[in-house]
């Protein structure tokens, strides 16, 4: 069991843990609590662990998606900020959408009241009152073993929709997409017998190469469709619908557009299911379209897709959200094996299209993103050791992932093994380990910084260690001990480590304990990559050399982005356009990964332009955690009661200074004011 539910230290309120997600979550009380373990099945949805406690109220230290619904799972109300509900005597169950979802039961009078920084739930003295908590941690259920013959990869693709947990379209929502099984090259193809995979009366026709599997591996598991040999590319369903695939714009682009398309739909048919909210994405698009949600709903798989392909694609386009992954898979036998993780990131896959760049040229690329002028400056190749580059084709999407040779430039390195690792990660019940080390003084402020943000969360627990100039031996002990988190300071070249005593080279470990790592030092994706090869999950590395000045300015906004619950991807998205350096930066590995979590929801940034009469704002949110494709999310600003699909620019506003100052104290968030960047604890509205 990796979710526990106990008393917190002071005895008032209870601390829900989940050991293998590194996820923590207060209830507080005003009294002490003495909490019995109750049966899960009292609970209307599924939970791993339930006690009962005697209390008159819970306290929620931040603002989370809530939901109040009767006993038997009728929906009352959505709570969202500044709201106050008040329901009489009767059976509830309210589910709050933290980091760990929770749920409260309680048989009696319920108050629920939203506030700018927290919640509260209210009972009778009488009333009884349970909490029941899940893990978001999702496994595969087996391993899948393939040949490369393209035929057995088709059957191992097929076999991804067993993961699926539902075949309606609450498939959207990430929780009800299982993680898929893992797959295996081998000599021989063998599907173990528990994976089922549902049967949708939809099928996926290509020709058998690789070339077409690959790019359409996320639909057939979305669709739960089997992928059989066909002359043509092409969706075939049961009652005799067919939609073409090798479309005019073509067969990649359309494979996308069909994914983005029937997800879209599904995202805004399913407010006539468990969640019936304020969509924002079906306002927007409802009149256009002659479709019946309420009655698509009750129809089957196969019966939606049919009617939402019958809409023009560019009557939605605009409205589809910004999706989160664009992998570029080079179609190797190998690759199968990263095709489920690239899968449970609801990735749209491509075949690699880039062209090689050398160190020089990747160098004043950055420079050119960062000036967007005629900036010129000679560059070097960056030494020996910088690894060759490819500069891939740019997409729509919020992250770019590449699956290839090469190190890529403005997009994360992915890797079967960083997954696998991941995969591997045991329970922990300590407190989040962070272990700054600093090998060059020169760069002190960065490590300064470090050590006063890290750890500054008062709702988490931290371990936060700090080290400065250490020696080979001291490294090394350092990179073997488990952690969390490493932030290394200094200098890598082709031999490794800059140390007191020498160079320290990963290559010369047998295993890291290091799960996540920034390694803000000049050329240091091989090291990085050897940190992947011996245990770590995810990490930040440098292609070439960077400028001290520089790589402190994205240092230290990556120690803060991390520090408010980004993962990898996302807070180097933001914090490598604080320096001219910042294109030299990429993640390798699962760019998933995340130090700390968000507290209520995905993590946000938020663009502020002034105008002649206030402010215009708009808001952008990043799928992470346990919040991914399809996670729904309120923004809590005054008068806007709407739900929005979270992920990409959700919605631009006009606001007054005193809207603005009051949405901003909501919490600490990354600001950028006419193109600057700021935190908003640190903005003054006035001088804006």
């Amino acid at each position: 069991m990796t979710v526990s539910i106990a008393t917190r230290e002071t005895d008032t309120g209870l601390a829900v843990s989940d050991a293998v997600e590194r996820r923590q979550f207060v209830l507080e009380t005003e009294t002490e609590l003495n909490p019995v373990a109750v049966d899960t099945d009292r609970f209307w949805f599924p939970v791993d662990e339930a006690v009962g406690v005697e209390t008159t109220s819970l306290t929620l230290p931040s603002v989370v998606a809530t939901y109040v619904r009767t006993g038997d799972g009728e929906m009352l109300a959505e709570v969202d900020h500044f709201d106050s509900h008040d329901f009489p005597v009767g059976e509830y169950s309210v589910e709050l959408c933290a980091p760990i979802k929770l749920y409260v039961y309680t048989d009696g009078p319920l108050t629920v009241e939203s506030m700018a920084d927290r919640m509260e739930l209210r009972f009778d003295d009488d009333a009884e009152v349970l909490v029941g908590a899940r893990s978001h941690h999702k496994r595969p259920e087996a391993t899948i073993t393939t040949t490369a013959d393209p035929r057995d990869q088709m059957a191992a693709v097929s076999a991804l929709s067993s993961a699926l947990k539902t075949t309606t379209c609450e498939r959207s929502y990430p929780t009800l997409r299982g993680h898929p099984p893992t797959i295996e090259l081998g000599d021989e193809l063998d599907v173990p017998d528990e994976l089922s995979s549902p049967d949708t009366g939809v099928r996926i026709e290509i020709p058998p190469t690789r070339r077409y599997l690959y790019p359409v591996a996320p639909l057939a598991y979305y669709l739960g469709a089997t992928v059989e040999v066909g002359p043509t590319p092409r969706i075939v369903t049961d009652s005799g619908f067919e939609h073409p695939l090798d479309s005019p714009r073509g067969y990649e682009q359309e494979v996308e557009r069909v994914l983005k398309q029937t997800f879209f739909f599904d995202c805004v048919t399913r407010t006539e299911g468990y969640y019936k909210v304020d969509l924002h994405e079906r306002a927007a698009v409802e009149e256009f379209v002659a479709l019946d949600f309420a009655d698509l709903y009750d129809r089957s798989l196969a019966e939606q897709l049919e009617a939402y392909l019958d809409v023009p694609y560019a009557v939605v386009e605009d409205h589809v959200p910004e999706w989160k992954l664009t992998t570029h898979v080079d179609p190797t036998p190998e690759n199968a094996e990263l095709l489920p993780f690239l899968v449970n990131d609801l990735a749209v896959v491509r075949l690699p299209q880039g062209q090689s760049v050398s160190p020089s040229e990747a160098q004043m690329a950055a420079i050119d993103d960062f000036t967007r002028d005629d900036f010129t400056r000679s560059a070097t190749d960056g030494g020996t050791g910088a690894p060759a580059l490819v500069q891939p084709e740019q997409t729509d999407s919020l992250e770019q992932a590449w699956a290839g040779e090469d190190a890529p430039v403005g997009a994360s390195k992915a890797s079967v093994q960083a997954f696998r690792n991941r995969l591997d990660r045991t329970a922990s019940d300590g407190d989040i380990d962070i272990t700054v080390v600093c090998n060059d003084d020169a760069m002190g402020e960065e490590g300064n910084l470090a050590e006063e943000v890290y750890g500054s969360r008062e709702d988490l627990p931290f371990d936060v260690t700090i080290y400065r100039n250490l020696s080979t031996v001291a490294l090394q002990a350092v990179l073997e001990t488990e952690m969390d988190f490493l932030h290394y300071i200094g200098h890598i070249d082709d031999e490794g480590f800059d140390c007191t005593d020498g160079k320290l080279d990963v290559d010369d470990l047998d295993t890291v304990g290091v799960d996540a790592f920034l390694l803000n030092a000049c050329r240091s994706y091989d090291q990085g990559m050897a940190l992947i090869e011996r245990g770590a999950i995810g990490g930040v590395v440098t292609l070439t050399d960077v400028i001290n000045s520089g790589a402190v300015r994205v240092g230290k906004t990556m120690v803060r982005l991390l520090n408010q619950g980004f993962p990898l991807r996302g807070a180097l998205n933001l914090a490598k356009q604080q320096s001219i350096v910042g294109g030299q930066y990429i993640v390798v590995g699962d760019g998933n990964v995340d130090v700390v979590q968000a507290d209520g929801g995905t993590p946000a940034h938020f663009d502020i332009e002034r105008l002649d009469c206030g402010f215009e704002v708009a808001v952008h949110s990043y799928p992470a955690g346990n919040w991914q494709m399809g996670s729904i999310t309120n923004l809590g600003i005054s008068d806007v009661d709407t739900s929005y699909i979270a992920s990409g620019e959700l919605d631009t506003f006009e606001m007054s200074t005193a809207e603005l100052s009051e949405f901003l104290e909501m919490g600490s968030a990354p600001v950028l004011v006419d193109g600057q960047f700021v935190w908003s604890d640190d903005l003054d509205l006035l001088e804006v």
